[in-house]
């Protein structure tokens, strides 16, 4: 399988995820602030941490299987777009302490989590 091939079937399978993971805290938390888009980025970063080392230290050269995981699945169950839209958003409502704390947020805890997850793969 070639890496394009194995990026496109990651790439929609993570984006399939996103939306449930998504629409499910929505449907648990509300809609008031983003914690739908939040709580994927900052798993995927954990993910994305933990899964590069994996890769990186320990699967050697399979350049298919990562770029298909790391590049198709967590991109697609990532989302820069999201975040930075929903944001603005908050702006334009006027919720500017919301969209400062979304903004902080999501830097801190998706950087946090991705170094975690490095620090987990490294355990292993």
């Amino acid at each position: 399988m070639s890496q394009v091939v194995a990026i496109a079937i990651g790439g929609a399978a993570g984006s399939v995820l996103r939306y449930w993971m998504s629409t499910s805290v929505h449907a648990l938390l509300g809609r008031g602030f983003p914690y739908g888009t939040l709580s994927v980025n900052v798993l995927g970063s954990l993910l994305m941490g933990f899964l590069f080392v994996i890769f990186l230290d320990r699967m050697g050269n399979d350049t298919v299987l990562r770029a298909g995981v790391l590049i198709g699945l967590l991109g697609g169950f990532t989302t820069f777009s999201a975040f930075s839209i929903e944001t603005l958003n908050l702006i334009e409502q006027g919720a500017h302490l919301r969209a400062a704390v979304n903004a902080g947020a999501s830097v801190l805890l998706c950087v946090a989590a991705a170094w975690i997850g490095v620090l987990l793969g490294r355990q292993l």
